[in-house]
């Protein structure tokens, strides 16, 4: 009867922890698609490319070898750790135990010693990430915008792995000594026999409690780590191969036209447009996340808030209010908030501010020196020079703002076709003084 009631609590457990999965994961679609449908899908196969060598293959984060070894670790040993979760999933739906043992035979002991080997250099990785973070305090961790949540998360999400890789060991641990006590014939495992000591002089029932605690503990560990990754900025588990997938494949530094420009230029130009007419109310630049593409909401979920983009940019650097991992937070901060606002007051309800103003300043864009270090820099190919970009075009094309120094310019491009004050005619006159010297 115990196990029946276990199994009926478990899988209540699991349905409810997949239902809140599914809901936030859902949300967070629709936020992402606040954004214009303007994405560019050309060349599927670089693109797959791209994500392999990228996201899966973790190619640019070598730039750091230190950090990137730690990253392998726990990105690798956590995805295969989890793998044993299937089994123990089974095991609490069905009331089994071990329940791939009998078909794996021997083969089940290297796995799983395999599997405890990963969690060990999880565990000891999140260890060391947690002591740079907190103990040799890396410049780039400790920038204005990590105070309070974003530290607080970065180091929650170390101790959970932590916890959870200690939990998997302690389980086995103390399933090795339960076996044991019932005469089974068992060496246990490798790295889980380390802490077999510890349990081998207590009673028998009092070692079941201690792995049904382990066990169970473990489980709901994984449910409610499965759900803060959402609330977090460890969503790039997910989100960063579809991200590298839509990355810029365009030459470094290229700054994209806008197609409403293009074909004007066209036009005065006599050349033919074969593009269509945009539809709709024409607009330049982004005030808000809705006027940005999905691609760029998407890379502002997928943020790691490593910072390797502001420790790289200039602006920053010289003391600038400019960090482009802000920039790309509070994209994702104001489209979370954007989007929970129409989701409990309809579609076409809106807030009232923007991101443009409300969570940027003018002076975060206006530092910016467009040299690309931030997009160089990224691990997994975010680009926030884009919206930097856009957030410029809608302060210069739609409302005439910008420094006094960029208006004066604008004004000498428009009437004099160049940025200096003096007539196009007047420009090479100079060349006429030499040739007549």
């Amino acid at each position: 009867m115990a196990g029946i009631v276990s199994q009926i609590i478990f899988t209540g457990l699991a349905a409810t922890a997949i239902g809140l999965f599914v809901k936030r994961a859902s949300q967070i679609r629709k936020n992402i698609l606040l954004g214009k449908d303007d994405v560019d899908r050309t060349d599927p196969a670089q693109r797959r490319t791209n994500m392999l060598r990228v996201a899966f293959g973790q190619q640019k984060m070598f730039a750091r070898p230190i950090p990137a070894f730690l990253h392998l670790f726990v990105y690798v040993g956590f995805l295969l750790v989890n793998v044993e979760l299937l089994e123990i999933i089974l095991d609490g739906i069905l009331g089994t135990h071990r329940l791939f043992q009998p078909f794996l035979g021997g083969f089940y002991n290297v796995l799983i010693n395999f599997f405890e080997f990963l969690a060990v250099l999880v565990l000891l990785s999140c260890v060391a990430f947690m002591m740079r973070r907190n103990m040799v305090k890396i410049d780039r961790f400790h920038k204005p915008e990590m105070q309070k949540w974003p530290t607080l998360d970065a180091n929650l999400i170390l101790v959970f792995e932590i916890v959870l890789m200690f939990f998997l060991l302690n389980m086995n641990a103390t399933d090795t000594v339960i076996q044991q006590k019932n005469g089974n014939a068992t060496e246990g495992f490798f790295f889980s026999n380390m802490f077999v000591s510890f349990y081998q002089n207590a009673s028998l029932e009092s070692v079941v409690l201690a792995e049904r605690f382990y066990w169970w503990a473990h489980i709901i560990g994984i449910f409610v780590f499965a759900n803060y990754v959402l609330l977090s900025k460890h969503l790039h588990i997910f989100l960063a191969f579809p991200a590298t997938y839509f990355a810029n494949l365009s030459v470094k530094g290229k700054i994209q036209n806008m197609p409403a420009v293009t074909q004007e230029v066209k036009s005065m130009l006599g050349i033919p447009v074969t593009e269509a007419a945009p539809v709709g109310e024409l607009k330049f630049g982004a005030k808000d996340v809705g006027d940005l593409s999905w691609k760029h909401i998407l890379n502002a979920y997928t943020c790691t808030e490593c910072g390797r983009c502001t420790s790289s940019c200039p602006a920053n650097i010289t003391g600038k209010e400019l960090s482009p991992r802000k920039v790309m937070m509070d994209v994702r901060d104001r489209a979370d908030e954007l989007g929970y606002y129409k989701a409990k007051n309809g579609a076409d309800s809106h807030d009232g501010k923007s991101l443009l103003g409300d969570f940027i300043k003018d002076e975060e864009i206006n530092a910016c020196t467009t040299c690309n270090a931030c997009t160089e820099a990224c691990p997994i190919n975010l680009n926030p020079l884009e919206i930097i970009i856009e957030a410029r075009r809608f302060r210069a094309m739609e409302e005439s703002k910008g420094p006094s120094e960029w208006i004066g310019i604008y004004q000498n491009m428009e009437t004099n076709f160049s940025p200096w004050k003096m007539p196009v005619q007047d420009r090479f006159k100079w060349a006429e003084d030499v040739k007549g010297d």
